[in-house]
């Protein structure tokens, strides 16, 4: 533990970013979840926009995935580009009309003070060395520039109901869990400002309790989360665990609630200002 922070053990595995719930393709559903997803990203550009990042600011996403926000942001009138490590997501990002490039944030080509945003939406938690990736971003941006940072929060009510089988631990792909304390101390180490921290997040927090209660009931993996990223099979003994389980969502998505308004969300957004 080191800054409010947790260190995963061992070597990332091979392949763990591009295969199972982090594959190229479409998750299942994913044409019914588009209102509910284009919700989402309007809500995270409603933060930088609170932050002072209005169109048409050039915004990169870093960890892109397959796009789907640097299309939205485009869409709201943002100069907006991303960056993937996958190269087959990159091209899937692509695909979609989104303007990715298939690069990690140590190897981008990103000229120095070229942005007025970035976003690290949950991609953080994913790399070896977030000192380094905020240092390399932070040089991205113009001085003021806004930085948006999403991850998992370790001080989480989730988290410690959770335990071994929080939702959002997702080992071993993600290398660092941070609490609020510890995310915050490493931006400003980095010359960040923090501006503002926010606990209630609809995008990823009434979900992560749910599964998190759920899996440490019934002591099963996130099967629904997988079975959408087409990671695990329909026909299984653990889909009539995880029926059976829906009735506890509204009681999940109440929790959160309390413990997002008591400042411990499950995930957390973080705005921060380069100095």
């Amino acid at each position: 533990m080191r800054c409010g922070s947790a260190r995963t053990a061992g070597p990332p595995a091979p392949h763990a970013h591009s295969t199972g719930a982090y594959s190229p393709g479409a998750p299942r559903g994913s044409r019914l979840a588009a209102p509910i997803l284009r919700a989402f990203d309007r809500r995270r550009l409603a933060l930088l926009r609170a932050a002072g990042v209005a169109p048409p600011a050039r915004l990169l996403d870093a960890g892109a995935g397959r796009g789907r926000f640097v299309n939205a942001a485009s869409a709201a009138g943002y100069e907006a580009t991303g960056i993937e490590p996958d190269p087959a997501r990159a091209a899937a990002a692509r695909a979609a009309g989104a303007a990715v490039q298939a690069a990690a944030i140590e190897g981008a080509a990103v000229p120095a003070g070229a942005l007025d945003a970035v976003t690290l939406w949950h991609v953080l938690e994913h790399v070896d060395d977030p000192a380094a990736a905020l240092a390399r971003v932070g040089g991205w941006l113009r001085p003021g520039g806004v930085l948006l940072v999403g991850c998992p929060n370790l001080g989480s009510v989730q988290a410690r109901l959770g335990g071994a089988r929080w939702f959002h631990l997702d080992l071993p792909r993600h290398r660092t869990h941070f609490t609020v304390t510890g995310l915050r101390t490493l931006l400003e180490r980095e010359a960040f400002d923090v501006l503002s921290v926010h606990h209630v997040l609809l995008e990823h927090n009434p979900y992560g309790m749910w599964q998190s209660l759920v899996s440490r009931v019934t002591r099963r993996p996130s099967y629904l989360y997988n079975l959408l990223q087409r990671n695990a099979p329909l026909r299984s003994l653990d889909l009539p665990v995880t029926l059976a389980a829906l009735p506890l969502a509204p009681v999940a998505a109440l929790l959160e609630l309390l413990a997002g308004l008591a400042g411990r969300g499950g995930t957390v957004a973080v705005l921060a200002r380069r100095r």
